[in-house]
């Protein structure tokens, strides 16, 4: 009899992210599933100046909370106009309880005291999955685009309504789940990981 696949806990209550790494971590050789589901209710503060390291501090923490491997991203929105801002201050560029609306609101307003748009930029996603206390590992993903000074869209979350992709003339909030999940920083960082996952997998098996 088959024994059941390893659990990975995937460090997010953001319900968009959650989803998406859901999607994504599909092919995993891991039953994946959320703070929730274990149980878990402490909040990690975010104290990291890179995305590696609020990837890893997340990863870490809530792997020595629950006992289990647990993979943790940092992701955000990089504009070169604006020296790389809001990087890793991306959810919270707008202030703590900014709306989606909000944050993209708040980049375009900064953004009209730059040069004209549209404005060079990229998504990054860093993703950390802690195995151990001393077992760490690093998958990585972007997405090159320009901002646009008009959402447009209605699919994903975050920047994507004014993240737009050049090669295909649409936002990432036009594209369908499908077609983001081939392209975006998260799909590509999450690739990676699911190799290394399966790689693991059946190491242990």
């Amino acid at each position: 009899m088959a024994s059941d696949p390893p659990i990975l806990v995937l460090a997010t209550r953001n319900a968009g992210k959650l989803r998406e790494l859901s999607e994504l971590m599909a092919g995993a050789a891991f039953r994946l599933v959320s703070l929730d589901d274990v149980g878990v209710e402490q909040e990690v503060e975010e104290t990291g100046d890179t995305f590696e390291g609020n990837a890893s501090l997340k990863a870490m923490t809530y792997a020595r909370l629950t006992g289990l491997p647990t993979l943790a991203d940092d992701s955000g929105l990089e504009v070169d106009a604006l020296g790389g801002e809001p990087g890793i201050r991306s959810s919270r560029y707008a202030g703590e309880d900014a709306t989606d609306a909000d944050r993209v609101a708040f980049l375009l307003a900064k953004l009209q005291n730059e040069s004209k748009g549209p404005w060079p930029a990229r998504f990054r996603c860093v993703i950390a999955i802690a195995w151990g206390a001393e077992d760490l590992e690093y998958h990585s993903g972007d997405c090159e685009g320009v901002i646009i000074d008009e959402p447009r869209g209605l699919s994903g979350f975050g920047y994507d309504p004014v993240f737009l992709l050049p090669g295909l003339g649409m936002t990432m909030a036009e594209l369908s789940t499908d077609q983001k999940n081939r392209i975006s920083h998260r799909s590509r960082a999450a690739g990676k990981a699911v190799e290394a996952l399966k790689k693991r997998a059946a190491e242990s098996a």
